[in-house]
């Protein structure tokens, strides 16, 4: 039974916050920022055959059934990101609010 919490209207903070929570609760603290890497490649990958089944109509393996859930590989690639930028110290808000500011400053055309 998991003792976690997540609030109706979470900030990014109290996401990150609750990833470093569900880290612990589930036993992923021995995770570095290569295997947490890898697991994001793997999260990415799965959102790619969801798309492909799901947008571009391409077939997939035939012998295997795919459950496509597009929202759930979208949510556990922020879940891995986001563990990944606390194994790192990062602050995602802060870091989105730096990147922006010199986004601004970008010609865009």
């Amino acid at each position: 039974m998991s003792n976690l919490h997540l609030a109706a209207n979470p900030t990014l903070s109290d996401l990150q916050e609750y990833m470093k929570q569900m880290v612990h609760e589930r036993g992923f603290t021995g995770q570095n920022v290569l295997q947490q890497s890898l697991m994001l490649n793997e999260e990415v990958g799965e959102l790619m055959k969801c798309i492909r089944k799901s947008h571009a109509k391409m077939r997939l393996d035939a012998a295997k059934v795919y459950e496509l859930d597009t929202a759930g590989e979208i949510a556990d690639i922020f879940i891995v990101l986001t563990c990944m930028a606390n194994t790192l110290g990062i602050n995602i808000e802060q870091a989105l609010r730096d990147k922006e500011e010199k986004n601004k400053q970008r010609d865009w055309r």
